[in-house]
């Protein structure tokens, strides 16, 4: 796992040092501490230089091409593994963060074919890969979590990759004169006569999912659509669409095998995820996704060397502790668990929202930033169970849409809570897609106007309509494809950001290429069924951790990873920093009405959980704005 960066000089000036490069790659050092790199080039005269990084050093002759590197050494730890790195006929140079879980599948073939390896890292596989095959067909033969660049000198084209699911981020930033890249935008801030400046073109859409899909709140930058890759020739940009998730969820499983076949998958999957080289542990939530990861992995190692990190709450609603604990004592695991109080959680925030580069999307988001901080006293890579929600139904929102109910409570509280905007409630609570667009909605209708009046529903749901239209498939599947598309990528960004923060490495089993394509080919009436006459979201991979460990620890009801925000914002370290600090700087912003938003502050303990989003989402915007806007 590492960063990068690197930026295209278009029609202008080509640069003549390094210092512009080696700020870019330093502010993200906590992504890559243990080795850096720079390579420049001159893509007119075909040549490059290879860059030691330090104060003094220079290129001796201009650039329009440059490439920063920083590593986290997972695999290989030797000098042999270094970025940017350059192919042996030195007509390709690649970037690579992130990990290929099949890379040594490749290496015999490929050494067949006439490629010899100085290195044991998958980096240089993946650049054999490209030389032997070319970028379409290197791309599909990937499964792992990756950014790639490369740079080809005889195509005179750079390419710029992202992973299918988006694990890894690769922010674009395009402009009149010049292209750039980097695994973290902050690294844009020391390009020549750039600012941040906002985009808030979306914000109806922003106010309700608190993002917008693999895009920014900044003007020109965008996270690079997964499955995706760009081709830069002569100043042109061209996307190209490598991996289609529609495409996957044709070939049914049938119900007497999906079991079998879901959990030897899985099983690979957990397997494959831990080659390393440093020391590796599992996120442990006590939930049924990251215990089941725990309990693949603790198949792997010595009984009792298997490590795990969990963070807990005092306020039992929200701490899973016991079955935390039940699952270390049956695995016998080296658990590590953490608090997290209110005074860590304000303390923090300044620093995670600084790394996450927008307005915080869940408030949980601190609890990562939390286990990543302390995962990095233990080991250097972190399993979890992020992704098995969106490809196997687990929320609670999949049952609901299977049903299809319209005269619910639900709906009535809805209407009721909508009366002043009744129609344009109507206007998705009775469309199918709509409401399963907004199953994914923090906010409201009502709190949204409240903040921006003159907010509009159909602005919000425009492109997540436009991207639920194109998908197949019964509802179940159609609705997993969707949120795999739209709300599994912020989530994955917080595993990202936080805990690259700390230099850990996180990596995802569920989002396995084979296993999204076993999920995928399970039946929506497989994964939603009934248990004892209740229906049930991803009901076969509860049924496979019924027997890892008990029925009632894999059929109680989903807690999640909340956070107790109402507790929390009641606190009086809450409550100064956002009389004394947030609210006037809101007021002297003038983004948002204010007035409602005030009087949620004052009465926490009356405050609706829409509401108490609603603060959540303008405490981190401000902080946001005054870190990257000012």
């Amino acid at each position: 796992m590492c960063g990068f960066t690197g930026y295209f000089i278009l029609n202008a000036t080509l640069e003549t040092n390094t210092k512009v490069i080696r700020d870019m790659i330093a502010i993200q050092k906590h992504r890559g501490p243990d080795d850096s790199g720079i390579v420049g080039i001159n893509t007119k005269e075909k040549s490059f230089e290879e860059i030691i990084v330090s104060d003094e050093a220079k290129f001796t002759s201009a650039k329009d091409l440059l490439f920063g590197f920083n590593r986290l050494s997972i695999l290989d730890l030797s000098p042999m593994g270094h970025q940017p790195m350059v192919s042996p006929d030195k007509k390709v140079i690649l970037m690579m963060n992130g990990e290929i879980y099949n890379a040594f599948d490749f290496k015999d073939d490929l050494m067949k074919k006439g490629h010899s390896f100085k290195s044991t890292s998958d980096t240089e596989i993946v650049l054999h890969l490209y030389l032997e095959y070319g970028i379409d067909k290197m791309l599909s033969l990937l499964n792992g979590m990756f950014a790639l660049a490369i740079y080809d000198f005889e195509l005179d084209t750079l390419f710029l990759a992202r992973d299918r699911f988006g694990i890894k981020p690769l922010y674009i930033l395009q402009e009149e004169n010049r292209i750039a890249f980097a695994s973290e935008m902050k690294s844009f801030k020391f390009l020549p006569d750039f600012h941040f400046q906002a985009d808030f073109s979306q914000m109806d859409e922003f106010l309700l999912f608190r993002n917008v899909i693999n895009n920014t709140l900044f003007k020109n930058i965008i996270n690079c659509t997964p499955g995706t890759y760009l081709s830069i020739k002569n100043g042109e940009v061209h996307t190209q669409i490598y991996f289609e998730l529609d495409n996957e969820g044709i070939n049914r499983i049938p119900n007497t095998e999906a079991k079998y076949i879901l959990e030897d998958t899985l099983r690979k999957s957990v397997e494959s995820q831990m080659i390393s080289d440093v020391k590796l542990g599992c996120q442990l939530s006590g939930g049924v996704d990251s215990s089941l990861v725990t309990y693949y992995a603790s198949q792997k190692v010595d009984k009792g060397n298997l490590e795990t990190i969990s963070i807990t709450f005092k306020d039992p609603k929200f701490s899973e502790e016991r079955y935390i604990d039940y699952v270390v004592d049956k695995l016998s695991l080296k658990a590590h668990k953490y608090e997290m109080d209110a005074h860590y959680y304000f303390d923090v925030i300044e620093k995670a929202i600084w790394h996450f580069e927008q307005p915080l999307n869940h408030p949980n988001t601190i609890g990562i930033y939390l286990i990543s901080e302390q995962a990095k006293k233990h080991v250097t890579v972190l399993l979890s169970g992020e992704g098995s929600d969106e490809s196997l139904a687990g929320y609670s929102r999949f049952i609901r849409a299977k049903e299809n109910k319209v005269l619910t409570k639900s709906f009535f509280r809805g209407l009721i809570h909508n009366k002043n905007h009744i129609l344009e409630y109507l206007s998705y609570a009775l469309n199918r897609d709509k409401k399963m667009i907004m199953e994914t909605a923090f906010g409201s209708i009502t709190t949204a106007k409240a903040l921006k009046p003159n907010f509009k529903i159909s602005n919000a749901l425009i492109d997540r309509t436009k991207t639920i239209k194109k998908l197949n498939g019964e509802i179940t599947l159609r609705q997993r494809k969707y949120e795999i598309l739209t709300y599994l990528p912020d989530l994955l960004m917080r595993q990202d950001k936080m805990s690259m923060a700390h230099s850990v490495e996180n990596r995802v089993p569920y989002l396995d290429n084979e296993m999204v394509r076993v999920s995928l080919n399970i039946s929506g009436d497989d994964l939603v069924a009934k248990h004892k006459n209740k229906l049930e979201g991803k009901k076969i991979l509860k049924d496979i951790c019924t027997e890892k460990f008990n029925e009632n620890f894999a059929y109680r009801d989903k807690i999640g990873f909340g956070i107790p925000l109402r507790e929390f914002m009641s606190t009086q370290v809450f409550q100064d920093k956002w009389h004394n600090q947030i609210e006037p700087s809101l007021k002297k912003r003038n983004c948002f009405e204010l007035k409602e938003l005030s009087l949620w502050v004052k009465n926490i303990s009356k405050a609706t959980p829409e509401q108490l989003d609603a603060i959540w989402l303008l405490l981190g915007f401000e902080i946001w704005a005054k870190q990257y806007l000012d």
